[in-house]
């Protein structure tokens, strides 16, 4: 009796164990997250992040500026008319809408192949802790520059503007005519 009780326990911590196992990882819909993800030429960006990077896109890392009343240089371009940008208006933000995405593909280049070499030295199956240790704060410290530049084109184009060009920006861009900051 004994012998089947314990049986009994041990297929049932067995059975508890194959299922806790078979959710290690997955969704809830029980999709492996990163199933596919493996075969990407660089493992933490997606090809849309590579395409954005290397095009010195946003990336969404000005976001503490456009939701808080500082515009972006590309958005504002875009709405030049609705906003009513005088032509000096343009001139200026266009000159700092350049220099920020020529300074933004420069960086996303190096970001990405600092990301790639992250990849390579796992690849390789010979990375060290300090190896580890360089290539994020190469990665980190391009993040952080790529960022900065983003960040500083907002801040540079916002004196740019009226306080309402500033209030029709965030209306149009859908944060609400309170979004932002008192000039």
């Amino acid at each position: 009796m004994r012998t089947a009780i314990a049986l009994a326990a041990g297929c049932a911590v067995g059975a508890a164990a194959m299922l806790a196992w078979d959710h290690i990882g997955t969704t809830h819909s029980g999709v492996q997250p990163y199933a596919g993800q493996q075969v990407r030429q660089v493992s933490s960006l997606s090809e849309q992040d590579v395409s954005d990077l290397l095009a010195g896109q946003g990336w969404g890392l000005a976001k503490p500026a456009e939701f808080n009343g500082y515009p972006g240089p590309r958005h504002v371009l875009d709405a030049a008319a609705t906003l009513g940008l005088t032509d000096g208006q343009r001139k200026d933000i266009q000159q700092a809408f350049d220099d920020m995405s020529a300074r933004a593909r420069q960086l996303g280049e190096a970001y990405v192949e600092a990301e790639r070499a992250l990849d390579e030295a796992f690849k390789s199956g010979a990375i060290t802790a300090d190896m580890l240790r360089e290539r994020l704060e190469a990665a980190e410290r391009l993040r952080s520059e790529l960022r900065e530049a983003h960040l500083e084109a907002h801040l540079k184009i916002t004196p740019l503007l009226t306080d309402e060009q500033i209030r029709k920006y965030a209306e149009l861009r859908g944060y609400g005519e309170h979004a932002g900051h008192a000039h």
